[in-house]
């Protein structure tokens, strides 16, 4: 299995080494001119296009970008602390969040999915699974790979009686939050017993910090089945399965099928959290684990130009490297509403 890309380890850790309180160094609008660099953190799910939009936007704007991938709780902290300049993160706010956080905007500026990966010996690539068999693995319920609820949905494949090994993420995660959400939306047990959270206690299973602890468990261990972001599962060369949804199509994470997801949710108001987990059985070709990810920033900085400018470009022509990393492009409606929530940042 691959890891993945060395540049999140980096800058994971040139922010855990600097204690992640350092005060960013660049320079403020004012008489100085304009702000020539950021500094964010937080979410690893977007880093690989966060990654991608660097290079191009100090091309085009002269403005460099510095992100650390150290997860969606802690972004949510730098940027609550006012350590970095912006946060990320795939988990909406809580409303204790919000009144920490002292007047954040939530900006949703990415869109992808969370693939179910998975390393069972002697199967396909692609096992199909639904919801209820998910969350009895993760629950502790369905403990061999060869229990007849997975061999119901994959006829003529020979599963071995492998042990189940659910691996997820220990640390604050904004991919646990979208991957508990969905469980929560196909199991009542799973809601009512866990819910929904970036850290919640995990009935079963073994616990690994960021997406690279729970590749790496997943990667060593035959039997185990965890989640990681799609572009990281592809990227690892993972087995990842295809997921039941609403529609009983058992349906791959595709630019494709997490736009289904994505155009079946309400119109999105400014500042709030949008759910697109487990759509309606309209959306027949629905990924049911998508997910939109924030962008978190102050409504009042002295980089409000610069931060304008740069939020705008990720929301708009940025969008455009996403498809190669597995991103679908954000639906119009979401744009127009970024666009009116980046606009009153002052």
């Amino acid at each position: 299995m691959l890891t993945r890309p060395a540049g999140i380890v980096v800058l994971a850790i040139a922010l855990a080494g600097c204690g992640g309180s350092s005060k960013p160094s660049s320079t403020s609008t004012g008489a100085a001119g304009p702000a020539t660099s950021l500094v964010g953190a937080g979410s690893t799910f977007v880093y690989p296009l966060v990654s991608s939009w660097t290079g191009d936007y100090a091309t085009r704007a002269g403005v460099t970008i510095t992100y650390g991938a150290v997860g969606s709780g802690a972004g949510i902290a730098e940027i609550t602390n006012r350590s970095v300049d912006f946060g990320a993160s795939d988990a909406p706010l809580a409303p204790d969040q919000v009144a920490a956080c002292k007047a954040c905007v939530q900006i949703p500026w990415a869109l992808g999915g969370t693939a179910v990966t998975y390393n069972v010996q002697g199967t396909p690539a692609h096992l199909k699974l639904s919801g209820a068999v998910i969350a009895g693995m993760f629950m502790g319920t369905i403990t061999r790979w060869d229990d007849p609820a997975i061999a119901a949905l994959n006829p003529g494949v020979q599963l071995p009686a492998t042990r189940v090994t659910p691996v997820f993420r220990a640390d604050a995660s904004g991919t646990t939050y979208n991957f508990t959400d969905y469980l929560s939306k196909v199991s009542a047990a799973w809601k009512s017993k866990v819910g929904v959270s970036t850290q919640p206690q995990f009935p079963a299973g073994q616990g690994a910090k960021g997406s690279s602890g729970v590749a790496g468990v997943v990667s060593h261990a035959d039997g185990a089945i965890g989640y990681v972001d799609v572009a990281y599962a592809q990227a690892s060369h993972f087995a990842y399965a295809a997921v039941e949804n609403s529609a009983g199509a058992f349906v791959l994470p595709t630019v494709r099928s997490i736009t289904a997801a994505a155009t079946a949710a309400q119109s999105p108001t400014p500042n709030a959290a949008i759910s697109i987990v487990q759509p309606p059985a309209t959306a027949a070709s629905a990924y049911p684990i998508s997910t939109f990810t924030y962008v978190i920033v102050p409504s009042k900085t002295p980089k409000a130009q610069a931060l304008k400018a740069f939020l705008t470009y990720a929301v708009t022509t940025g969008q455009a490297f996403g498809p190669k990393l597995l991103f679908a492009p954000l639906p119009s409606n979401v744009v127009a509403s970024d666009r009116r929530a980046i606009a009153a940042i002052s």
